[in-house]
């Protein structure tokens, strides 16, 4: 991996120099899958920052990988090794590192296509939708936990007779995952590997349906961030009237901790998607530089941060959860 890596940079730095004819090759492969023109070019002065750009991507993508992975790793095992002791709140959490641990198991495949470039196949497609199902389950998840901790604090004596509550949370869980597929099935042309630039971008000429979008900004993340500030102000508040100074400092700090770490991660990537769709792209996309493409660039790879942040969750649930 360290040869890889001297490789690219070393890439990069001729690229500068010397006009880059490995790193404009590259280019040119990946410019090639969109516009099916072998004659197709790239100005030269754009070679070093988009060079620069994929060993960057790598390097943060493999970051995340390797966090993510040992992360999202420990907390599956520690919850099926107690699963014995399973609660609905444990079932939610067992499904969000699910979502986690899955996103980050197919980032080798970004990590490749960054260095290296990816054919432009179905799997390419595939790849696609399966990280932002992930990340959807993920975010849909986050605000299922949410409202499951509201409605257990403010009615905990009907919460106690509730019966079949984990029966619940698997059927809450499983609605998530067939809702997310059946979406990415209504939507699978939005995505296919014609449209695609390189393996994990799309030609920036190609928009995404305008429904598709919407639907995302909507059900994917203004419903769950309008469910996630309500019930996390309303558990403060009924909080505060009935903790210590001490406990309620330390959960009201965890649950600021976590809308503050989906507020930051998924909120540029929706900023990004509204951006693109209203943002008309020039005819010769190729040779210039388009700030609003390299922002959704960088709020994808935000994005992706977070399953690695859920682990504030992880830790204080398990910290309980092995403590009885």
């Amino acid at each position: 991996m360290s040869d890889m890596l001297m490789k690219n940079l070393h890439t990069v730095r001729n690229a500068g120099s010397h006009g880059s004819n490995t790193c404009g090759g590259f280019l040119r492969m990946k410019f090639k899958m969109c516009s099916n023109d072998n004659t197709t070019t790239i100005a030269t002065s754009n070679t070093t920052d988009l060079c620069v750009s994929s060993v960057l991507e790598g390097l943060g993508y493999s970051l995340v990988f390797l966090l993510g992975f040992v992360i999202n790793g420990a907390a599956l095992w520690a919850f099926v090794a107690k699963r014995a002791s399973w609660t609905d709140t444990h079932i939610y959490m067992l499904n969000l590192a699910l979502a986690d641990f899955l996103l980050v198991l197919f980032l080798p495949f970004r990590i490749y296509d960054a260095f290296f470039c990816l054919p432009k196949t179905w799997l390419c497609t595939f790849l696609i939708f399966i990280h932002f199902i992930n990340m959807y389950a993920s975010i849909l998840t986050t605000s299922a936990v949410s409202l499951h901790r509201y409605l257990t604090i403010r009615f905990p004596l009907q919460a106690r007779s509730w019966k079949r509550r984990k029966e619940a949370a698997v059927a809450v869980c499983l609605l998530i995952w067939v809702g997310l597929v059946l979406i990415v099935v209504v939507f699978r042309n939005d995505n296919h590997y014609e449209k695609l630039w390189s393996c994990y971008e799309r030609c920036k000429n190609k928009r995404i349906h305008k429904q598709f979008t919407l639907l995302l900004l909507s059900l994917g993340y203004l419903a769950p961030l309008l469910i996630i500030v309500f019930c996390s102000s309303q558990i403060i508040r009924i909080l505060g009237k009935e903790l210590k100074s001490e406990e309620r400092k330390s959960i009201v700090g965890i649950i600021k901790a976590n809308m503050i770490v989906f507020l930051v991660c998924y909120t540029p990537i929706h900023i990004a998607h509204v951006v693109s769709l209203l943002y008309k792209v020039p005819q010769n996309w190729r040779d210039v530089y388009l700030p609003s493409h390299t922002f959704l660039q960088v709020s994808e790879w935000i994005a992706s941060t977070n399953c690695c942040f859920d682990s504030i969750s992880y830790y204080f649930l398990l910290k309980t959860f092995y403590a009885q």
